[in-house]
C-alpha cells in the first residue's frame, strides 16, 4: 500500500560563498581537505573528525569504529588544488540530495574560495536554519588551516 503524504513540500537550498584567503592555492587545498577530513570541526570547536578518499568515487563518511558510521557524499570530481565536488546525503538523514563545490583560484599572494552547496528534499525548517552558519564556521576554519599550512 502507497501512502500519500500530504504537507510535505520538496524543498530547494542554495548556499555560495566567495572569499579571500591569505594562503597559497595549494595550502588552502589542503585545508579544504583536511577540514573535510581528519581536522573536521563543528561549531564551539567540537571534533567531528570525518573520512575523504580523494579522487573520483572516493567516499567521504564519518567513521564511528567497529564498522559504524555515516556515509555524507561521494567525491565527484577532485583537480587538485582548483577544484572538489561532492554529492550525496551528507547530514539530511531523510530523502534529500546534496550538491557541494569548492572552487579556488590563486589572487595575488592568496586564494579566491568559492563554495556552492545545493540541496533539493524533504528538509525540515530546523535543519535548514543552521546551515548558513555551519558553513560559515567551516570556511573559518579553512582559512585557519591554511594560515598554518603556509607559514
Amino acid at each position: 500500500m502507497v501512502k500519500n503524504e500530504t504537507g510535505e513540500a520538496i524543498r530547494s537550498l542554495h548556499i555560495q560563498r566567495d572569499v579571500f584567503i591569505e594562503a597559497a592555492i595549494e595550502a588552502t587545498f589542503r585545508a579544504v581537505v583536511d577540514e573535510l577530513g581528519e581536522e573536521s570541526r563543528m561549531p564551539g570547536d567540537v571534533a567531528f573528525p570525518m573520512k575523504i578518499e580523494l579522487w573520483p568515487g572516493g567516499r567521504w563518511y564519518r567513521d564511528l569504529g567497529n564498522r559504524a558510521g555515516h556515509f555524507w557524499g561521494t567525491v565527484q570530481v577532485v583537480k587538485p588544488p582548483r577544484l572538489l565536488e561532492i554529492s550525496g546525503p551528507m547530514f539530511m538523514s531523510y530523502p534529500a540530495v546534496n550538491f557541494v563545490r569548492y572552487r579556488l583560484a590563486a589572487e595575488g599572494s592568496g586564494t579566491r574560495l568559492t563554495l556552492t552547496h545545493r540541496a533539493m528534499g524533504l528538509m525540515p525548517d530546523d535543519d535548514i536554519e543552521g546551515v548558513e552558519s555551519g558553513w560559515d564556521y567551516g570556511i573559518e576554519r579553512i582559512r585557519e588551516l591554511a594560515g598554518r599550512g603556509s607559514g
